[in-house]
């Protein structure tokens, strides 16, 4: 989609019977503006830049003030180019990361299991993915933290994601880590889904490394 015509119809003409309209309206007004200042600040032609029916670009899928923002010319050749360039494109994602409280080293999440009370269930779930509770207020509701978890310094979230038609959910505590990825993506299903996926390639690289090399041909 042509960028300038996915914003300035998000900005201008955002459905009204949305019931964040106006919320959505002001903000595609302000990536408008970002856009048309990313364009000039890169000699780039406003007109011709194509991205998402949402607006955004590239590899990582920034919006304009996140591009404006948080990119970083992770290659070094002078130029941040996050429509081809993957490095680039990989180092503003950590920097995005990185600027929202990502720490080192931390795990993203870990194991629970509720605690029979229902009230009880329903106070540790309603702040979704925002991290609130310790360990210890954790154990005092009742809840079983992994072993992991009991350990865990800072505050946690008690997550619950639903499994389709199975009728069965997932149960998790989102560290702040977990926290962070959901700014790149406000939804627990995608944080979860890409945490996942980073460990799937992450041991598969591992595997590749460990694995002895073939024998060369003979001659």
């Amino acid at each position: 989609f042509k960028v300038l015509d996915a914003l300035a119809t998000l900005a201008f003409d955002f459905p009204a019977a949305h019931p964040r309209a106006a919320d959505r309206q002001a903000f595609f007004r302000k990536e408008l503006a970002e856009f048309l200042k990313l364009s000039r600040e890169n000699g780039l032609d406003a007109s011709a830049v194509r991205g998402s029916y949402a607006g955004a670009l590239g590899l990582p899928q920034f919006m304009p003030g996140s591009w404006r923002q948080h990119a970083v010319d992770f290659d070094g050749d002078g130029h941040i180019d996050l429509m081809s360039s993957p490095v680039d494109a990989i180092g503003s994602v950590a920097h995005y990361l990185s600027q929202y409280g990502w720490k080192p080293g931390m795990a993203t999440h870990y194991s629970v299991r509720l605690p029979h009370d229902q009230r009880e269930r329903a106070r540790l779930l309603a702040p979704d993915i925002k991290p609130t509770f310790t360990a210890a207020d954790l154990l005092a509701a009742g809840a079983l933290p992994s072993e992991a978890g009991r350990d865990h310094a800072g505050p946690m979230a008690v997550i619950e994601l639903q499994n389709g038609p199975k009728k069965s959910s997932t149960v998790l505590l989102g560290t702040e880590n977990f926290w962070v990825v959901t700014r790149y993506n406000w939804s627990a299903y995608y944080a979860l889904a890409v945490i996942e996926l980073g460990q799937a390639v992450k041991a598969r690289r591992l595997q590749q490394a460990r694995a002895p090399l073939a024998p060369s041909a003979p001659g």
